[in-house]
């Protein structure tokens, strides 16, 4: 493994551990005395991604991550809940045993994650994947959103607030108590 400060060949593992979706691995320089962390995944099968004009390409973990970080820009939401949802969504395909997928199955698995996620982050995912044409069918997606149920698998959130319990422009953690 070379480092990527120095460039040099010569680093050991101080640590590793199980990730979740791969092993993290914390490695130390030898010759800067430098620490950086990899991460190990296991290599699934190429994955042919089938798109709506018949266009097939390999999929790619980090145009989905790419995609889900635009849809949850300044949204209070961490990057590591995104890698969650990109590792659930890959473990899923992988599990599916095909070797091709159509890329609104992809879409849909997005979509349903981001409702429950951040209603605001699916609104803006939903408004680029579904395509709206006019203000009519925006509204149609966030009246359907507003309705439990509705669209895709959500749960009662607020729209100022998402999953993680966040409570809107305050700041404060569902469940925390008022000082005084």
């Amino acid at each position: 493994m070379m480092c990527p400060y120095c460039e040099g060949g010569d680093t050991r593992v101080v640590d590793s551990r199980d990730s979740g979706a791969g092993i993290r691995r914390r490695r130390e320089c030898a010759e800067c005395g430098r620490r950086f962390t990899t991460y190990e995944r296991v290599e699934v099968k190429a994955l042919a991604v089938v798109k709506q004009d018949g266009r097939r390409e390999e999929f790619s973990r980090g145009k989905l991550m790419a995609s889900l970080s635009k849809a949850c820009a300044k949204r209070p939401l961490s990057v590591g809940r995104l890698e969650a949802v990109v590792d659930d969504i890959e473990g899923r395909l992988a599990g599916m045993g095909r070797a091709e997928v159509a890329a609104r199955a992809i879409g849909e698995m997005v979509m349903e994650r981001l409702a429950r996620l951040d209603r605001v982050a699916y609104i803006r995912f939903a408004s680029v994947y579904r395509d709206f044409q006019d203000i009519e069918s925006f509204k149609a997606e966030v009246d359907a959103l507003m309705e439990p149920g509705k669209a895709a698998g959500v749960n009662q959130l607020s729209l100022l607030g998402s999953a993680d319990g966040v409570e809107g422009k305050r700041g404060r953690r569902r469940g925390s108590k008022r000082a005084g």
